[in-house]
């Protein structure tokens, strides 16, 4: 297996500033190939899904194109909720062409004819700017006798909806809570229909692929990360922003590049992710055989309280849980009333471990991500902060 010191990883820039790509000349050249050939090449590039979860998205086309039932749907996830990303609000204000593009090629490929952006609420100023280049889009695929058309839907505002079923259940009109899996969105998705559903930064990466080819794509990134991500960097760093980087980076080059000089901590993968302390950095890869992210790279300084910080993720995951089961509804609470007892002295240190054993039941019990991800960050934080808890 590749690590982060067998290359020189780096930044690059394929999505922003590629300058020989023309979205609408990739579509035309590839809209000249059979959709199995696409979806081979997404297959063999290695693309995983960029929302954190990390599904091969070349399967979830081909799933999707197998299933017999009609009609089918390819949904672009523009519902970018998690605390410290902001990254597909740069793409689609930069770059939505690609976007575009990508959700193209893919209803080419499944035999999708409707197209949807589910765009997070609070991004509604992108609009205007966004259904002017749509409509120019749809325009073009009609010109081309390619009978599919993106629509845009604004979201509701919930963090839960972010989650891929749920958002389902808010496009139908109802509230948005996870649904039970099986089945998978491949065979029953929007409308109990088979639908590829991708994240924004995704759909970009699949034009990029279907432009530069899946051997140019490999040449970037390990074995178990293929290609490169786009970040979003805040907290106690000089450079905030977005960038995008080689996958299978240590945490220890990032904090290199991206750091103030007394880094003690980076929360990857934004409140739901890992938190990790110095002494992990050089040991920690920034990818699917180390820690996987989302896109969000909050870093925090030895003056950051941790127990601010964690108590700040708690009730963030408390008032975002749409309550539909209780290891979420109720553990969330517990987790944050718990902490604050500590904190207070009205609680022994050891009851920091009871805590723990909740937060890893949650993991379990829990319905749909959020819940199963408060562990994350609460765990990392009290194992490796204990001390900023306690006193």
């Amino acid at each position: 297996m590749e690590t982060a010191e067998a290359k020189n990883f780096k930044k690059v820039d394929i999505i922003f500033e590629c300058q020989d790509c023309k979205p609408i000349e990739v579509l035309d050249t590839n809209l000249q190939r059979k959709p199995d050939d696409i979806i081979l090449d997404i297959i063999d590039s290695g693309l995983k899904g960029r929302g954190g979860a990390g599904f091969p998205t070349g399967l979830k086309w081909k799933f999707t194109k197998n299933e017999s039932a009609e009609p089918k749907y390819v949904i672009c996830n523009a519902d970018e909720g998690e605390p410290g990303t902001f990254k597909d609000r740069e793409i689609l204000d930069r770059v939505p062409e690609k976007v575009f593009v990508g959700m193209a090629l893919c209803g080419y490929s499944i035999g999708a004819k409707e197209g949807i952006i589910y765009l997070r609420g609070e991004y509604n100023f992108l609009l205007k700017d966004l259904n002017k280049k749509l409509e120019k889009f749809n325009k073009q695929l009609k010109e081309r006798n390619l009978d599919f058309a993106i629509t845009i839907k604004s979201g509701s505002g919930a963090y839960i909806c972010g989650e891929e079923s749920a958002l389902f259940e808010s496009m139908e009109g109802k509230r948005g809570e996870p649904r039970n899996k099986p089945p998978y969105p491949t065979s029953e998705g929007y409308n109990a229909k088979p639908t590829v559903i991708n994240n924004v930064e995704t759909l970009v990466y699949t034009t990029m692929i279907c432009n530069l080819g899946s051997d140019k794509f490999k040449e970037l990134g390990t074995k178990d990360s293929r290609g490169s991500k786009v970040f979003s960097v805040s907290g106690d760093t000089p450079i905030a922003g977005i960038y995008e980087l080689e996958l299978g980076m240590s945490l220890g080059t990032f904090v290199e590049e991206f750091g103030d000089g007394d880094t003690k901590s980076v929360q990857v993968g934004g409140a739901s992710g890992h938190c990790v302390p110095r002494k992990y950095f050089e040991d920690t890869i920034i990818g699917f055989e180390g820690i996987p992210t989302g896109g969000s790279m909050m870093i925090f300084n030895s003056t950051r309280s941790m127990y601010n910080v964690l108590h700040d993720y708690l009730e963030f995951f408390t008032e975002e849980s749409c309550g539909q089961c209780t290891p979420c509804r109720v553990g969330c609470q517990q987790l944050l009333e718990g902490i604050e007892a500590v904190k207070k002295g009205e609680r022994r240190p050891s009851y920091l471990e009871d805590l723990k054993k909740l937060a890893s039941n949650m993991n379990l019990a829990a319905k749909c991500g959020l819940g199963q991800s408060v562990a994350n960050p609460f765990n990392s934080i009290v194992d490796n902060f204990k001390e900023e808890i306690i006193y």
